[in-house]
């Protein structure tokens, strides 16, 4: 798709997705999940907030849990390559007419100057440079488990127009690896990368702005198989919503809750972003076959709708 952002030139995204900052309305249950079960290490914690890293991360913290009235989401976190990106940043979502927010002692521990922005689709956005290096665990064996987790991999954010967030985020300098879309051109979902592996963030079309998850990577499959025997032997398996399995475009299903269900985000004052409901069609009610739910072959006369098989 054509690029239909400022003429100003956008930040350079260097990294992938490397925190997310959410709220939480129980932060000792959350740690419980996150750091007794999940694995995740903790950098540095307090009585209202706590960060959290993965094994092979070296910058301060991939996670942040913030004690709050409600769950959300208050920053999805990218680095930038210079710290001039910062100052371009600025320029082009105020030329966008976008709320901008700077702080030279960042908004969280661990990072320097940075920049928060409601994007013109109501998600909160950082973008920062200056970070404080920590200890990287890839080689700290003794602390790693069957179940480890390496690194934030991607976010899954829930949009009701999702061209319009393609064309966005294009011009942050994402390109899309794959996308759902109809026969008539209605696209219902898009992956988009600035790593070279499937994504760094996906679209969901659905009522937003929401996010639906943050995905970490693992080295192998069996470490996930790891993390569901845990799961299960902790009596906590209602928190496995699907799988073990593949998920995606490529002929395999995808989870039903990716059009239904997701967390509110924030605006730069804390507050719930008001949710507009998707107009289009959804793909919960149509037949396309690229989410492998719909039919098997296009000529059959049954199909099997998104959640059937399940």
């Amino acid at each position: 798709m054509a690029s239909t952002g400022p003429n100003t030139s956008s930040c350079t995204i260097g990294a992938p997705g490397s925190s997310a900052t959410t709220t939480v309305t129980d932060l000792a249950a959350s740690r419980e999940f996150y750091v007794d079960v999940l694995g995740l290490t903790v950098t540095e914690e307090d009585d209202e907030t706590i960060y959290l890293r993965s094994l092979e991360e070296f910058i301060h913290h991939n996670l942040v849990l913030r004690k709050g009235p409600v769950a959300a989401v208050a920053a999805f976190s990218y680095r930038v390559r210079t710290p001039e990106d910062l100052d371009r940043a600025v320029a082009f979502y105020r030329e966008l007419g976008c709320r901008v927010e700077r702080r030279e002692d960042g908004f969280v521990k661990g990072i320097g100057d940075s920049v928060r922005v409601e994007d013109p689709l109501g998600f909160p956005y950082e973008f920062f440079y200056a970070v404080e290096h920590v200890e990287r665990l890839a080689w700290r064996y003794d602390l790693h488990t069957p179940g480890a987790l390496v690194r934030l991999d991607h976010f899954n954010q829930v949009t009701p127009d999702v061209p319009k967030a393609v064309r966005h985020y294009q011009d942050l300098g994402f390109r899309v690896t794959e996308d759902i879309q109809d026969a008539d051109g209605v696209v219902y979902a898009a992956w988009m990368r600035r790593k070279p592996t499937v994504h760094d963030t996906a679209t969901t079309g659905g009522d937003g702005p929401r996010m639906h998850h943050v995905a970490f990577a693992t080295h192998e499959k069996h470490n996930i198989l790891a993390i569901c025997d845990k799961l299960g032997a902790l009596r906590r398996s209602d928190a496995i919503e699907r799988g073990p399995g593949r998920h995606g475009v490529s002929g395999n299903p995808v989870v039903p809750s990716w059009y239904t269900d997701a967390s509110l985000v924030l605006d730069l004052d804390g507050n719930p972003q008001p949710v507009v409901a998707r107009t289009d069609a959804s793909e919960m009610a149509v037949t396309i076959g690229a989410d492998g739910f719909s039919y098997t072959r296009k000529d059959d006369t049954e199909e099997y709708k998104l959640g059937n098989q399940l």
